[in-house]
Formats: structure tokens, sequence, C-alpha cells
């Protein structure tokens, strides 16, 4: 049986709507994503929707919603819990996966590192491209902005469920994959070589990149085994920090 609630005064709706801040995201361990596609993906990969809220007069018929409650809204409700112009009337509450561990014996093994990256496209895009190229993980460091922020998950298209995304030390990560002989790529325009030549189709590697004006943490580059950059042939001052990881995971996995 499909609830209705009309009223943007009902206590659900007002607890739905925190979420869409940081705080309440972190204290419930909840996050609410939004459209169909990324709804049936959260479906489809063992991400635990809790509920799915529909907008009155939407057809949701074809998305496979298991055992989820389904909540239908007014239009003024849905407005209020909507953070895009165009919204497509359809917004799931999910529960924040349990940390995994990553075995770091594994082989092949690949790994992007991230370190303070702050835009939430930029941050999206990554994991996105990292899917896309087959990496076993995600670690993101200190200072990037948060994962389940609305623009961070849009950006994603769905990917922040295909792939293990874990928040950690990267002081620590980086000497856990020294002492496991995975090799650590920086980036930097200093004391760096040419990515090409650097031999591609690696098979254990981790890759840092950081963040959008000030590139990674220095302290970081001096634990990498080598530091790369991607030379700039134009006048542009440098690459877009998701377009230059892209190249590089796409170089590096071979």
């Amino acid at each position: 049986m499909i609830k209705r609630i009309e009223s943007a005064q009902n206590s659900r709706v007002k607890q739905w709507k925190k979420l869409h801040t940081k705080k309440e995201r972190e204290k419930t361990g909840l996050f609410l994503i939004e459209g169909r596609h990324l709804v049936e993906e959260a479906l489809k990969y063992k991400t635990v929707v809790k509920e799915i809220i529909v907008r009155e007069g939407e057809e949701f018929s074809a998305i496979n919603i298991g055992e989820a409650n389904v909540t239908e809204v007014t239009k003024e409700v849905m407005k209020l819990l909507t953070d895009t112009e165009t919204p497509q009337g359809i917004i799931a509450v999910c529960e924040m996966p349990k940390p995994c561990k990553i075995e770091l014996s594994s082989s092949p093994l690949r790994l992007l590192l991230i370190d303070n990256v702050q835009d939430p496209g930029n941050l999206g895009t990554m994991i996105r491209t990292s899917d896309a190229v087959g990496i076993d993980a995600v670690i993101l460091g200190d200072g990037c902005v948060d994962l389940y922020n609305g623009k961070t998950i849009r950006s994603t298209q769905g990917s922040l469920f295909h792939i293990p995304i874990i928040k950690g030390n990267l002081t620590t990560w980086i000497d856990e994959l020294t002492r496991e002989n995975i090799k650590v790529f920086g980036t930097a325009l200093d004391n760096a070589r040419d990515y090409k030549e650097v031999p591609s189709q690696q098979q254990r590697f981790a890759l840092l990149v950081g963040n959008e004006g000030n590139g990674v943490n220095r302290e970081l580059l001096k634990m990498t085994d080598e530091n790369i950059y991607i030379p700039i042939f134009g006048e542009a001052e440098s690459l877009n920090v998701s377009i230059a990881t892209g190249i590089l995971l796409y170089h590096l996995r071979g």
C-alpha cells in the first residue's frame, strides 16, 4: 500500500528535508538521491533503499522497487525535498554503506587517492571515471567535499553504488601501500616526469591527485614512489583535476 503525505508540516517531510545537510546525514547515516536513473542504480547495486518518495501522478511502475516503502507526496512537498531546478519527481532515502576493507595483497589492485578536492562536480566525475576505468576503490582523504552532497551524487551518475569509496587518512594509506609494494604515483609539476614515460598496464598501483588550486599536499608527495605530470601545450595554466585524473588512470590502467 502506498502512503500519501500532503502537508509540508508532516514530521517525516521535515526529517527528509534535513538530509540536505551534512550534519544530519552523518547523524542518521542516511542520504537522499534524486532522479529515476540514480534510484534504479541504488536498487540494483545492493544499496539499502529505505524509502522511495514519488510526486503525485508520477509513473514509477517500471522500476523494480523490491521491498522498499513508497510514499506519494504533492508537488508542493516535492519542491521542498528537491535540490534540482527541474526535479524528476522521484527521490529515495538511502542508508550509507558500511565501511569495507580492501585486500591489499590482491592482484591486480588499482586505487585512486583523492586529497582535498572540494568541488562536488569534480569529485563525482572522478568517481564516475574510476568506475569506467575499472579502479578497485577510491580513497577520500581529508578536506574532500562530502560524498553525499547532492551535486556529488548526481555527478557520479550512479557510480558511487558500483565501487567502494572509503574515507581515510592518506598518510596512513600511503604507508600501508608502500609496505605492500604497491607503487604510488603522485601528481605534481615539480620534480616529476611526463606521464607518457611511465609504463602503462600497471597491475598494482595507486594514483594520488589533489586540490583544484593547490594540488597534492607536499608532505604526501614526499611519500610517493614517483610523481608524474601531464604536459600543457597551449596557454592554459593547468588541466581540470577530473580531466587530468581520467587521462592518468587510463594510461596507467593500459
